[in-house]
C-alpha cells in the first residue's frame, strides 16, 4: 500500500493496467525511463482478461482486406511464442465445411495467404483433413466431411498483462493497482496527477502522460482538458463455458449463417470457451455481462456443427469485455477494424500520447512503437529491445526467445518433474503453465508437499497465495481464482469466501506462510 501524500518523480506515467498499458510501461522501462503505472482496479480486470485467449493474425480479417493488420499480427505470433512459452502455446484449429458455407475455394485462398504474409519458423501449414477418419469427425455432425485445418496460438491473458507488469517492475517501473487517476494538470513542461490510492492520495509529476484507459480512453482525454471525449465504438463480446465438448488438445472455428465465426476451445482441461459475440455497447464499461441473447447465439452456434448439444443450462460460466474500437457506428460489429491508432499531443504543453484500439496479439509491437515516440520527445533516443527478450518465466532454455522453448516445453517439463518429484503431476503441470522458470521462485523454501501449507481452497496452497499478494498484486479472492489462476472453475461453493478470508487474516499479519 502506497503511503497518503507520497509524491513520485517520473519520466512517464501510465493511466491503465490492461495489456496495452502494461506493455508500454514495460517497454519504457526497459528503455531506461522512469514510469509509473496506475489502474483503477486490478492488472487485466476489465477487456484484457475477457478476449478469445488467441495469440493470432485474425483469419476472418482477410475477407475485409485487413492485410497489414493480419501481417503485423501474424509476425508477433511468432515473436510471442518465444518470449513465453508457458503461457502461449501452438493450436491447431479445424473449420468445418459444408455446402452452403463460404466457397472452398475462398477459404484455400485465405489459408494459403495466412500463411506465406509472416514467416512461420515452427508452425505447421495449412491443410484438409477427411473427417470421416479424422478422430475430430467423430463430435461434429454428418453432414461434415471435410475440414480445413491451420494453426494459432493459445494464450492466458490475464497472466499475460501480469507478466508484462512483472517486467515492467524488474525493470524499475512503479505498478500501482487499485490506484485511479482523479486529477490531471498540464503545464509546458510536466504534468501533475493525483491518484486516489488505497493508502490515500498520491502525487505524480510526469514528463509525459500515456492515455492507455482501454474503453475509458475517450472519456478520460476529455478530462485531461486535451480535447473532446473521442467516439470511440464500444463493441462487447461474451463467451460461455461449457463442459468439454471434445476430447483432443484441437480448436474448432464455425461459421455461422450471418457470415461471423465462433471458436470452441479446449479450456481449463475439462471445459469447451465458446465465442465470441460482437454486440455494439453504450453502457458502462465497468458493469458488462452476457445478455440471455448472447448465451443463445453461441449455443446454436455449438448446435449447428456438433452433434452434442447444449443450451442455457449447460453454461458453467460466462465472461464478457467490452473492446474499444476505431472507427464510427456504420457498418457491422464483426467488420469494425481491430488495430490501433495514437494521437500524439505536444501543442498543449507536456506531451500526451493516447492509445485506441488494438488487440491482444499486437501489444508488443504497440507498446514498441509508442516508446518510440516517447523516448525522443524526452531526449533519450533508445532502441527497441522487446522482440529479442522473454517474459517473466519464459526463459526456458536462456534470456533470448527461441523456437526451442516452445518445440521443446515438454521436455523441459519433464525435467521439472525430476527435480520437483514430490509434486503432484497436475500440480506440478499448472505451476510450470502459470510461472515457466518462476517455478523455482515460488517453491524456493519448498521440499515436500507439507511445505506448501495448508490447502485455502481445492488446488491452492498457501505458498502460492502467498506468491501471488507478494509479487502479483492479487488482492481478492476473484484476482487469484479467475485472473491469476482459473482455479474458479474447479472449486466448491464457497471457495471464494474462503480465500477471502484468508487474505484478510493475512493482510492483519497473522498467517505464517512456508
Amino acid at each position: 500500500m502506497v503511503e497518503h501524500g507520497k509524491r513520485f518523480e517520473c519520466d512517464v506515467l501510465v493511466v491503465g493496467g490492461g495489456i496495452n498499458g502494461a506493455g508500454i510501461a514495460r517497454d519504457a522501462a526497459g528503455r531506461g525511463l522512469r514510469v509509473v503505472l496506475c489502474e483503477k482496479d486490478d492488472l487485466a480486470q476489465h477487456t484484457s482478461s475477457a478476449s478469445s485467449k488467441l495469440i493470432h493474425g485474425g483469419l476472418r480479417y482477410l475477407e475485409q482486406y485487413h492485410f497489414g493488420l493480419v501481417r503485423k499480427a501474424l509476425l508477433e505470433r511468432e515473436v510471442l511464442l518465444k518470449s513465453a512459452p508457458h503461457i502461449i502455446h501452438p493450436l491447431r484449429f479445424l473449420m468445418p465445411h459444408a455446402a452452403g458455407q463460404r466457397p472452398a475455394w475462398m477459404i484455400r485462398a485465405g489459408l494459403f495467404l495466412y500463411d506465406h504474409l509472416a514467416p512461420r519458423d515452427f508452425l505447421p501449414a495449412s491443410g484438409m483433413v477427411a473427417l470421416r477418419r479424422h478422430p475430430a469427425g467423430a463430435v461434429l455432425q454428418r453432414r461434415f466431411t471435410r475440414a480445413f485445418a491451420y494453426s494459432d496460438a493459445w494464450v492466458d491473458d490475464a497472466r499475460l498483462v501480469v507478466l508484462a507488469a512483472l517486467d515492467a517492475r524488474e525493470r524499475g517501473a512503479t505498478i500501482l493497482t487499485r490506484t485511479r487517476c482523479v486529477r490531471v494538470r498540464r503545464d509546458a513542461r510536466r504534468w501533475e496527477a493525483d491518484l486516489e490510492a488505497p493508502g490515500g492520495t498520491v502525487h505524480v509529476h510526469a514528463r509525459c502522460l500515456v492515455n492507455a484507459a482501454g474503453p475509458w480512453a475517450g472519456s478520460f482525454l476529455q478530462a485531461t482538458g486535451a480535447g473532446p471525449a473521442r467516439p470511440l465504438r464500444l463493441v462487447k463480446g461474451s463467451h460461455i463455458v461449457v463442459p468439454r465438448l471434445f476430447d483432443g488438445d484441437q480448436a474448432f472455428l464455425l461459421q455461422q449463417p450471418d457470415g461471423r465465426i465462433v471458436f470452441a476451445l479446449p479450456y481449463e482441461g475439462a471445459f469447451t470457451l465458446v465465442g465470441t459475440t460482437d454486440v455494439d455497447f453504450d453502457a458502462d464499461p465497468g458493469r458488462v455481462a452476457i445478455s440471455p441473447a448472447e448465451t443463445a447465439y453461441l449455443c446454436d452456434a455449438v448446435n449447428r456443427c456438433f452433434e452434442r448439444h447444449i443450451g442455457p443450462e449447460d453454461v458453467v460460466w460466462s465472461f464478457a469485455g467490452v473492446r474499444p474500437l476505431i472507427g464510427d457506428a456504420s457498418g457491422s460489429a464483426s467488420s469494425a477494424s481491430r488495430d490501433y491508432r495514437f494521437e500524439h499531443d505536444t501543442a498543449g504543453g507536456a506531451p500526451l500520447l493516447s492509445v485506441f484500439g488494438g488487440k491482444v496479439t499486437t501489444f508488443r509491437k504497440l507498446a514498441e512503437q509508442a516508446v518510440d515516440w516517447i523516448g525522443p520527445v524526452l531526449g533519450r533516443q533508445v532502441p527497441a529491445w522487446t522482440a529479442h527478450a522473454c517474459l517473466p518465466g519464459g526463459d526456458l532454455f536462456g534470456k533470448v526467445p527461441i523456437a526451442r522453448g516452445v518445440l521443446e516445453y515438454d521436455a523441459w517439463v519433464r525435467t521439472r518433474r525430476q527435480q520437483f518429484a514430490w509434486l503432484p503431476d497436475g500440480l506440478l503441470a499448472r505451476y510450470a503453465r502459470s510461472y515457466g522458470t518462476r517455478l523455482a521462485a515460488l517453491l524456493a523454501h519448498c521440499r515436500t508437499r507439507a511445505d506448501l501449507g495448508d490447502e485455502i481452497v481445492a488446488g491452492l496452497y498457501e505458498v502460492e497465495a502467498d506468491y501471488l499478494v507478494r509479487q502479483e498484486w492479487a488482492m481478492s479472492a476473484d484476482d487469484i481464482l479467475w485472473r491469476r489462476t482459473k482455479l474458479g472453475l474447479h472449486v466448491a461453493p464457497g471457495a471464494a469466501r474462503r480465500l477471502d478470508a484468508w487474505l484478510t487474516v493475512r493482510r492483519r499479519g497473522t498467517v505464517t506462510t512456508p
